[in-house]
């Protein structure tokens, strides 16, 4: 029982920083300037649109995991080296979704009235991290997909 009620603490979790991370990069991606008159927030919004395309993959990720749990519970029988490859493939979400919630958790953009110079480099250095996100989780999403059997 206990899994299960640390599975859905996480599901509950992510439902939430889903919740508030979508409210607040939308009010900011909505209401910046113009893209023309401010190549940081052009890069901001690139960075936000990255997010936005793989946050809500992680209900796929919970999803692939939860399916990948009940096969190891409902399966006595299932051989070891099975096992081994599912928990394997459950490790590899986990990591995904660790990396897409540190990134959330970590990315905060300097505010207006720093130094542009800072918030570009800063910005830059952040579109690296989140393509990295996002390849990440499509690719253990692919991964699982092609070594789970579909219901």
């Amino acid at each position: 029982m206990k899994p299960m009620i640390k599975l859905a603490s996480i599901y509950a979790m992510a439902l939430l920083l889903l919740a508030s991370c979508g409210k607040s990069t939308h009010d900011q991606h909505n209401h910046g300037k113009a893209e023309g008159e401010n190549p940081n927030q052009v890069l901001y919004n690139q960075v936000m649109d990255i997010h936005d395309e793989v946050m809500p993959k992680m209900e796929d990720l919970y999803k692939l995991k939860k399916k990948m749990e009940e096969e190891i519970a409902q399966a006595p029988n299932l051989t070891e080296e099975r096992k081994r490859e599912l928990e394997g493939l459950i490790a590899k979400l986990d990591s995904a979704n660790f990396a897409m919630m540190d990134w959330m958790h970590e990315f905060n953009p300097l505010p207006d009235s720093a130094n542009q110079e800072d918030a570009r480099e800063y910005l830059e250095n952040e579109m690296e991290r989140v393509k990295k996100v996002r390849e990440k989780m499509l690719d253990a999403i692919k991964e699982v997909q092609q070594k789970v059997q579909p219901e």
